[in-house]
């Protein structure tokens, strides 16, 4: 058996952290923006909230 070959158990361990960061920083991305979405939503609604308050009968 030759030593120069590397171990097959840290190469799929290697290939398996890769992927876990990678989908890591994937899923917290799509965090931020439903995050950005959910706070300018609850913006819009306070203001169509406000406007119909203020020009209440």
């Amino acid at each position: 058996m030759s030593s120069d070959a590397p171990d097959p158990l840290d190469v799929l361990q290697r290939e398996f952290d890769q992927r876990r960061l990678a989908e890591e920083k994937k899923g917290e991305r799509y965090m931020w923006w439903y995050l950005g979405y959910f706070l300018f939503g609850i913006h819009i609604v306070a203001f169509v909230m406000i406007y119909a308050i203020r020009h209440a009968g």
